[in-house]
């Protein structure tokens, strides 16, 4: 605090309002903070009551995850809608929970057993299901700790669990209603599996990499009847069936219909003709291998194709012969070595740069395989949810993202839910003895007797993920909260997992809730990067622990850089600086409360009328409204990161930066003006507490509860805008800015110190400025001229006149010679820009943006040759 701030608080009425220490200490007040308003309830939903709903469901979280930067970006946005809202007067439900995570969390368990000389089947199915359970009570659930950390103001009364007793209720109606429907059915296709986690897994789980691989082209047959194909996995030639071509191909029109040998086996294949095939690609003839490619198994349906497994559940060989029981990778080499030593290979490209699909979980090479498995039909489930944004019923924000969503729906393809894991929602399925089928639903008795079995699959973790927005409010039962709160009001959430999530909650939603959307708008953020942009990774050595950052500067300042990065479906790229100057604005909204309390700024009582106010009061108070009202614009648009900067730069230039010190002088005089600027002070302070409360609101409940002395300001009505406008006085507080900011300027080119005091005379002229004389001088150090007052720096700023004596504060010489020394390096820099710009040929060759800089740099020569020569002109002469 300056002497200049201590003054005005000493002739304040402090003594008589509350104190806050003279730091923040964010670790000391959060934690007890948060459990504060748990315990009141504040964040509990009331389905009974007559306010408007807003609802938000968190995107689960897996049971097996931690607090990461990604979680508390989003968890920030979601929580601020919430808070915002709940201001406002709705009833507002941010519900909370948890996704069992099928994959991950078997695998924490497996390697868990594996720690101690034991696997799951050691165990059985029952027992090792329990031990999951335990797990999970023991183990799994730590980011919920982590979420009270941060402040997410969720309803814990309603907190819920994939695997809990209602949502395996709704995820065993869907399923039966699925079915019955005719939606789900069993089949024979070629899915993703993963040796490694040993289940199927979806198109959306599997990760894409560029390896470096082997394109071996092989002979198939001999002389004219003879066939060259490319592959870059040789081993699958074992399950061959087929070699295709396209029809009108005519190297390859003989062939069709006749038999080759495939090399290493017994065995004679077709040569078929397929529109597949591109004529154009490699030779023009592909391998056919159904049982291991996706388009190998449509050309091999096409063409009642066999399809041959030669893979077992690990992606060992199974063939009888050489390589039986060879891991993939072990038999690709051996394979083309024994076809090189028959010579048909016939070109050998290495390396082979392709993509090659990796399990998302545990980063094994994903095997295609044909396998038997449950599917959901997608087609009219994705032309529904399709339909639901093109009719305007949801909206997608920012809009242009729209066509991602679209990309996926329209191009959708039958969805595989079933998982080999005993980890999950099992399969609500019975077998007969005698060939029956039998799907159960929540309130019917399987089917019992002898011979009977239920499926061994789990479905797919998205399934009951898929049903969150209306499965957590107790469907399938007409609950209250289901009647209250559904459809939700936004799903706040990453772009990455559009494919993932959102259009499986959509498509679900849509169908079980008779057409009503799950929620009325798709705020899509991007995700978050370092402070280069760049990915967080691990092997990149770049991820960031948030906890570490709030440990070290509060969540508030945390939150405030995140939100204040959040471009709707634009990555944020964050640094530990950004939340180094986040704490600092937090501390300069303590420190500021704080001088307002000492010199008696309130909240009690009306406003006092406009005429009573000063320009400097209206001035704040007609920024105040506008800046209410560009905040309730900008969080309607889900722009963040515009608000965040809009109440920052308010706050900090405007408030504090310029009212404040404006308002110093008033303080110090006392009387019927102090007491109207304070009024005003706490009006300013209880508005601007209030909007960024969402944001940061540890900081904003501690200063607000102490300088309004109310409960708290989670449960405070949000600002409204009272339309006052006063432009004159904004006019008015532009001129002294102005004055203030260009004398400031050139004290600083003079060399004076901040605090260094200079006698000077103020011509306010006819400026209107006269009632602002004692906040100027006090703003720039200027004291009253006295009798010795020598003029010799005059300014005309803003239409008045500036005198200064600088005699005695400054070395003239060493100035002189400083700004002589400037001056001749920005003549220099004038003279070369212009030899260039004068010179035909150079300018005849050089390319535009060089000769843009060049004119640039001329501009900036000219303007410092300006700047130097007046700051000479002002010096004292001597």
């Amino acid at each position: 605090m300056t002497d200049n701030t201590q003054q005005a608080a000493a002739s304040g009425p402090n003594s008589e309002t509350p104190e806050l220490p003279t730091q923040y200490a964010p670790a000391e007040v959060e934690g007890p903070l948060y459990e504060r308003w748990v315990e009141r309830g504040y964040f509990e939903a009331d389905a009974k009551s007559d306010k408007k709903p807003y609802t938000i469901v968190i995107p689960p979280p897996n049971v097996t995850g931690s607090l990461h930067l990604g979680h508390a970006f989003q968890h920030t946005l979601m929580d601020a809608l919430t808070r915002r809202k709940r201001m406002q007067g709705y009833e507002a439900l941010w519900l909370p929970g948890m996704d069992h995570a099928g994959i991950a969390t078997q695998n924490k368990v497996e390697q868990q057993l594996a720690e101690e000389g034991k696997s799951r089947q050691d165990l059985g199915r029952e027992a090792f299901v329990e031990r999951v359970w335990q797990w999970k009570e023991e183990y799994g659930g730590r980011i919920l700790g982590q979420m009270r950390r941060l402040g997410d103001g969720v309803d814990w009364s309603r907190e819920r669990f994939t695997m809990d007793e209602g949502l395996s209720r709704a995820v065993q109606t869907i399923f039966k209603k699925l079915y019955d429907d005719g939606l789900i059915y069993r089949a024979e296709r070629i899915i993703n599996w993963c040796p490694r986690c040993l289940t199927a897994i979806s198109d959306i789980e599997v990760e894409h990499e560029d390896r470096d691989g082997e394109l071996v082209s092989i002979r198939y047959g001999d002389g004219e009847n003879s066939i060259v194909v490319a592959t870059t996995r040789a081993e699958t030639m074992l399950g061959d069936t087929a070699v295709a071509v396209h029809p009108d191909d005519e190297r390859y029109r003989h062939l069709v219909g006749t038999e080759i040998d495939l090399p290493l086996t017994d065995r004679r294949i077709p040569v078929v003709a397929d529109e597949h095939v591109d004529p154009e690609f490699g030779t023009g003839a592909v391998k056919v291998t159904p049982a291991h490619d996706p388009n190998d198994f449509e050309i091999g349906r096409r063409h009642n194709l066999p399809s041959l497994t030669i893979m077992d559940e690990r992606a060992r060989i199974t063939v009888h012969g050489p390589f039986q029981d060879m891991d993939r990778l072990e038999a690709r080499d051996a394979v083309v070595g024994a076809l090189r030593s028959q010579g048909r290979i016939v070109a050998e490209k290495r390396p082979y740069v392709h993509a090659v699909g990796h399990c998302s979980r545990c980063r094994t090479i994903v095997e295609p395989r044909l396998s038997l498995q449950w599917w959901v039909n997608v087609d009219p489930l994705a032309q529904a949810a399709g339909d639901a944004v093109r009719d305007g019923r949801v909206k997608i924000h920012p809009q242009e993202m729209s066509g991602r969503y679209f990309q996926w729906v329209d191009n959708m393809h039958d969805w595989c839910i079933s998982r080999q894991l005993w980890w999950g929602h099992r399969i609500p399925v019975w077998y007969g003895p005698d060939g029956e089928t039998v799907c159960v639903g929540p309130d019917e008795q399987p089917p019992a007797g002898e011979g009977w079995t239920q499926d061994t699959d789990v479905l797919d973790t998205w399934f009951s993920s898929g049903l969150w927005p209306f499965s957590t409010l107790g469907w399938p039962d007409r609950t209250a909260d289901l009647e209250k709160f559904y459809p939700t009001d936004v799903l706040l959430t990453g772009h990455d997992i559009i494919f993932f999530w959102v259009a499986r909650m959509m498509m679900f939603g849509l169908y079980a809730m008779d057409g009503q959307a799950p929620f009325h708008t798709i705020a899509l953020t991007g995700l978050v990067r370092d402070e280069r942009g760049k990915k967080m990774s691990k092997s990149f050595g770049n991820v960031v622990d948030p906890l570490d950052w709030m440990d070290k500067y509060g969540s508030d300042a945390l939150r405030f850089t995140l939100a204040r990065g959040a471009n709707p479906g634009t990555d944020v790229p964050i640094g530990e600086d950004w939340v180094q100057g986040a704490r600092n604005f937090t501390n300069k909204i303590w420190n500021a409360t704080r001088f307002a309390l000492m010199n008696g700024a309130t909240v009690e009582g009306e406003l006092p009328a406009p005429e009573e106010m000063s320009a400097t009061d209206r001035w704040i108070l007609s920024r105040l409204n506008a800046t209410v009202a560009e905040t309730d614009a900008l969080y309607d648009d889900y722009q963040f990161a515009k608000l965040s900067d809009a109440l920052f730069h308010f706050a900090w230039d405007e408030v504090f930066d310029w009212y404040v010190e404006l308002s110093k002088t008033t303080f110090l005089a006392g009387g019927r003006p102090a007491e109207v600027s304070r009024r005003v002070l706490g009006e300013v302070l209880d508005k601007l507490l209030r909007l960024l409360h969402p944001v940061v609101p540890f900081v904003t409940e501690t200063l607000w509860t102490t300088l309004t002395g109310r409960e708290s300001v989670v449960v405070a009505d949000w600002p409204a805008d009272s339309g006052f406008r006063d432009a004159a006085a904004e006019k008015e507080i532009a001129a002294v800015q102005s004055l203030v900011t260009e004398v400031r300027r050139f004290r600083a080119d003079q060399g004076l110190q901040p605090g260094q005091k200079v006698p000077a005379r103020l011509d306010l002229g006819s400026t209107g400025l006269e009632a602002h004389e004692a906040a100027v001088r006090q703003l720039l150090r200027l004291q009253p001229e006295g009798e010795a007052f020598t003029a010799t720096a005059t300014l005309p700023v803003a239409g008045a006149t500036v005198a200064l004596d600088l005699s005695g504060t400054i070395d003239v010489d060493a100035e002189r010679k400083r700004l002589a020394k400037d001056l001749a390096a920005a003549e220099k820099e004038k003279a070369q820009a212009t030899a260039k710009l004068g010179n035909e040929a150079f300018l005849a060759k050089a390319p535009e943006p060089v000769v843009a800089k060049i004119r640039t740099r001329l501009e900036a020569a000219e303007a410092d040759i300006a700047r130097i020569t007046a700051q000479l002109s002002s010096l004292p002469q001597g």
